[in-house]
């Protein structure tokens, strides 16, 4: 899970090149659907057999709306309609009406739709009184469709339920704003990869109280903590049940058959990797930072990368640093990242397609970037990294946090730029001030869940902890917070174990 920093980065952690290629979305899609085909085909000549008993499952199809949580960028949106063709499919083989299938970026009215709470107004005007359940997924979800029915029949469909994975936080967070720090094992919210889902009087309820007490919080920075902190309501609504049939097991592990649900949770590759020479990285540095920080970067990643340079407020010919000519300042550094951007397009080749800004505590394998990006054109104006968001209940934006690593085409920058969209002071925050330009252009945030500002596993980047703090991996969300076995940023074993995995 992601977890505010004092001012560095992310990371894109080795474990993912162990891990099968994905960017073969059909591929995997065709083969949930061939095993739903083979589990539809018996259950339909089983029930037949019973009077109505085929008839009250496909009723029960039509009671479930699903909901992908997709994005509007081509990569993105392609998967999800590849998930909604799976869907739809499998439910043709019953041989009746085809349920409803939403996009979340066909529903984006507004900047907010993928903060989930702000459709719940709509979910409950359109199918309030005609379905039971609300299901969510991601585009890398695959759905059993007949073991989902199996699943979710156990649940008494007028009552209040939140279904999901169970994940917790081991240890209190700063990016959970240190909830529950006395046992922070005890609240439990959903792994969106998996599914979760509401039953439609929890939705009904939810919505009656968004309209009379509208979301307060301006940030959102964790969705799935944020969701199930609002539907429990301080004990006043249901905690997340547990459902072991929404799984995150991938489609070929023994686990599947019990699986309702499961996720294809590799790094997408969709051909050949981009080549070293069509990524240029940017490293923000400061001269405090000179001695502490750009060293470790020296020694872990710098070589993966082709085309980097350091900027910094001092020009050190031993690094080199390139000082921008803007002054550093404690926060923000608006005008350092838009020096930045100015000095890609007017003095880089105008062959190079992709630009990523990183901190100088960030650690980032450029091997396993090059193979993300792959599935991007740069043809496009792709803005791409960990998002966040601000003001979005009121009209507010997305934002892609700094810290994290920034990936920009070049097609996006020169629209930026072309705008005049600026930085009102040069301490402002950048990652939000890109955020607000971005959005004033309707250039959407293409958020990866692969970039973090810490380092859950299988994530791509990872912000390095400053020093007398620590970081290291740990299982899929579960606190990273800080752990005495990890290994500082600048000691010799943590250098050694990044050297080793990148």
């Amino acid at each position: 899970m992601p977890r505010e920093r004092g001012g560095g980065g992310c990371w894109l952690l080795p474990a993912l090149l162990l891990l099968p290629p994905l960017c073969a979305p059909a591929l995997a899609i065709s083969v949930a659907a061939e095993d739903a085909k083979e589990q539809i085909e018996r259950l339909v000549s089983q029930e037949s057999e019973k009077s109505g008993k085929s008839n009250k499952i496909n009723i029960e199809l039509q009671e479930i709306v699903f909901v992908i949580q997709s994005q509007s960028n081509s990569f993105h949106s392609k998967r999800a309609e590849d998930l909604e063709r799976n869907i739809l499919k499998q439910a043709e083989e019953l041989g009746k009406e085809l349920p409803r299938v939403l996009l979340i970026h066909q529903m984006d009215r507004h900047d907010g739709a993928w903060t989930i709470l702000p459709l719940m107004h709509d979910f409950s005007a359109s199918y309030g009184r005609n379905s039971s359940w609300i299901f969510f997924c991601e585009e890398d979800t695959r759905i059993q469709i007949v073991k989902l029915l199996e699943t979710l029949r156990r649940f008494d469909k007028s009552k209040e339920w939140f279904l999901g994975k169970a994940l917790y936080d081991e240890e209190s967070t700063i990016i959970h704003h240190y909830a529950f720090a006395e046992n922070p094992t005890v609240f439990k919210f959903p792994d969106f990869a998996a599914g979760w889902a509401l039953s439609i009087p929890l939705v009904n309820k939810l919505a009656n109280k968004l309209k009379s007490e509208p979301l307060k919080s301006d940030f959102t920075i964790d969705l799935k903590h944020e969701i199930a902190l609002y539907i429990w309501q301080k004990g006043n609504g249901p905690h997340l049940t547990p459902v072991p049939e929404f799984c995150t097991d991938d489609l070929n592990s023994y686990k599947a058959v019990h699986c309702a649900t499961m996720f294809s949770n590799f790094l997408p590759v969709c051909g050949d990797p981009v080549k070293k020479e069509d990524i240029f990285v940017a490293v923000k540095t400061c001269q405090k930072f000179h001695r502490d920080r750009i060293p470790i970067v020296k020694q872990t990643w710098e070589s993966e990368a082709a085309l980097v340079e350091y900027y910094s407020d001092y020009a050190e010919t031993s690094i080199p640093t390139i000082d921008l000519g803007v002054p550093n300042t404690e926060r923000g550094h608006c005008g350092k990242t838009f020096a930045i951007l100015e000095r890609f397009l007017n003095q880089s080749s105008s062959k190079t397609p992709w630009l990523v800004i990183v901190d100088d505590d960030t650690l980032i394998s450029i091997f396993r970037l090059r193979k993300l990006l792959s599935c991007y054109d740069p043809n496009e104006p792709v803005f791409l990294g960990e998002r966040y968001g601000y003001g979005l209940g009121t009209g507010g934006y997305s934002y892609i946090t700094g810290g994290g690593g920034m990936v920009f085409s070049r097609e996006a920058i020169q629209k930026l730029l072309a705008s005049k969209c600026q930085c009102y002071s040069n301490d402002a925050p950048d990652d939000m001030v890109l955020g607000m330009c971005f959005s004033g252009l309707g250039i959407p945030i293409t958020h990866c869940p692969l970039f973090h500002q810490e380092g859950p596993e299988g994530a791509l980047v990872m912000w390095c902890p400053h020093s007398g703090d620590v970081g290291c991996w740990g299982q899929r969300g579960q606190s990273l917070a800080q752990h005495s076995s990890c290994c500082p940023c600048n000691s010799k074993a943590f250098k050694k174990s990044v050297l080793q995995q990148l």
